[in-house]
This record gives structure tokens, sequence and C-alpha cells, in this order.
């Protein structure tokens, strides 16, 4: 039986890329030296895709494949999807969720907990032999009986709450719309929770809807003893208000996992004690990723089984 052509739009894990080519005719429009005139010539022979979070889907992109009904796209985020527009061609977006939530939550935790006691700092003032010499580290800060603001309670956020709990934490939280099915306090003003809290986890879509929530008032509101971690988008926060008060001291301590331009981190960030730093690892796991690829996988499976 033929094999189904399907189109590869950027760059995939090996693991992934080998069980698509078990199932598809695969085609890597990555590799084609003329993109465009792969297209023009190919392009009504593609019902299916796959991209990923970094890759993306644009209009632009949908309009050359004229033929496509369903996109199956590794990862949760759907910022880099234009849904809406697939939505007008009759286009199925399928990603990732669920899969990657109890590794992305122990990112947010793991930032946390390196941020608050000095990890990656201490870590070189040991390496410096700065301890050996007889210097003294100040000390850190602990987490248990702290109020944490989580800004998002979505699938992942529910799972960094309810891992914060364990270590004794107080969990708030800040949405749009209230949620009425968990216990946790809300405050529909971010820039109050951020005054009464000792930390602030992003853990929200990004988007031109949530572009610039994380505002320098709200980095502000933290102050010098408080904590922002972000391991939803770069885009979430006002990076440069971010940099400019870890500078000064105005905001104690940062985590990031992601950024507004990555791979480029602001350079004044990779000099700061205070700023614990990841090239966007929250669910780069061995396991995790493998369960979001064979996601990708039984998305294609199921849509073509039904159709």
């Amino acid at each position: 039986m033929e094999k189904q052509p399907l189109l590869l739009l950027g760059p995939l894990m090996p693991y992934l890329t080998e069980e698509l080519e078990k199932r598809y005719a695969v085609e890597k429009l990555y590799e084609e030296e003329d993109a465009l005139g792969f297209l023009q010539k190919h392009a009504g022979r593609f019902r299916a895709a796959v991209t990923s979070t970094f890759t993306g889907l644009k209009a632009d992109m949908i309009d050359l494949l004229p033929a496509l009904e369903i996109v199956s796209s590794f990862g949760v985020g759907t910022d880099s999807l234009d849904i809406a527009y697939a939505a007008t061609k009759g286009i199925k977006i399928a990603n990732t969720p669920d899969v990657l939530n109890e590794d992305t939550a122990n990112m947010a935790i793991t930032l946390l907990l390196a941020a608050t006691r000095d990890i990656v700092a201490n870590d070189r003032f040991v390496r410096e032999r700065r301890w050996a010499n007889g210097e003294t580290p100040p000390l850190a800060q602990g987490i248990e009986g702290k109020m944490i603001g989580l800004v998002g309670l979505g699938r992942i956020g529910s799972v960094i709450a309810r891992k914060l709990t364990a270590f004794g934490c107080e969990v708030v939280y800040h949405t749009r719309n209230r949620k009425t099915e968990v216990e946790y306090e809300y405050f529909p003003d971010l820039a109050e929770m951020a005054s009464r809290c000792s930390a602030l986890i992003a853990i929200l879509p990004g988007g031109d809807a949530t572009k610039g929530v994380i505002s320098r008032e709200v980095l502000q509101g933290l102050g010098s003893e408080g904590t922002f971690i972000n391991v939803a988008r770069g885009t979430v926060v006002d990076e440069t208000a971010l940099v400019e008060l870890l500078q000064s001291g105005e905001l104690g301590r940062a985590g990031l996992d992601v950024f507004v331009d990555e791979p480029n981190v602001p350079e004044a960030l990779l000099t700061l004690n205070n700023v614990v730093l990841q090239p966007h690892m929250g669910s780069a796991t061995v396991e995790t990723r493998k369960a979001m690829a064979d996601r990708v996988v039984s998305n294609l499976e199921n849509y073509f089984s039904a159709s």
C-alpha cells in the first residue's frame, strides 16, 4: 500500500522523524534549496504536515498548501500557529498537551529552588575556590510558608500548584477569569498579587493577548526580596524592565527558561549572579520528548483512521 505523503516543515527530534518515516512518505521542506519551487510543484500532494512550536505555521504557508487537512505540531504552545486562519480553511491543528505537564512543572520548581537558594552562584563560589579561601557566601532564601503566585492556572499551572503545596507554600493565582473549581486564592489584579508574593511563576500562553502582561509595575511589586520565574514565553514579560530591575536590585532574583528573541539572551543577564538561565528546556527530558513525539504520530493516525 502506498504511503500517505507527509510534509515536515522544520527539523524534528530523530526519533520522531524515524517514526513518521515508517508510516508516511516524508518530504522535508526545510532541506529543500528552493522550498517555494518545491511547493509550487508538489503542494497538492500533502493532506498532512508536521511542524513544531519553534517552526510554527503561518498564514502564508497555509496558503501554499491547498490540499492541507491536518497539521500535527510537536509542542503544547500554539502562539506560533495561526489557528484562526487554519480554521477558515477547514484545517485541523493538533498539538501535544498533558504529556509534558509534569516535567515542565518540575522545571518551574527547579528554577524557583535554584534561584532562591543561589545554587548557580554558590556552585561558582566553590569552583572559584572562594570557600576554600575562607570566604562565606551570603544566606539564601527559603520557600516554605511563602506565598507563591501563579500567573496562569491551566494544565501545567495546576501541576505546579500541586507540587508547591508539597513544599509548604501558599499558592495564589491570577488568570483572566476566576476558576471556581479550585480553592487557591484568586487575585484579579496581577500587580496586587505580585506585591503580596515572595515569588511569581509565569505559566500562561504566549501571543499578542499576553504580551508584556508581566510589566515593570508587576516586577517592582515583587521587590528586592522577590523572585520571578518564567517557564511560559519570553514575550509575556517586559524583558527590558526585567533586566534593568535585576541589575539595580529592585528585583531580587529570577529563573528564566524562555526569552523574547531565542536563542539570543540579553547580554546583561549573562553576568548577573541573581539569575538562573536555561535554554528553553521545560519539557526537555528523554521521557517527555518521546511521549510528545508519540502524540504527534497518534494525532495523525487518529485523523486518518477517522477520515
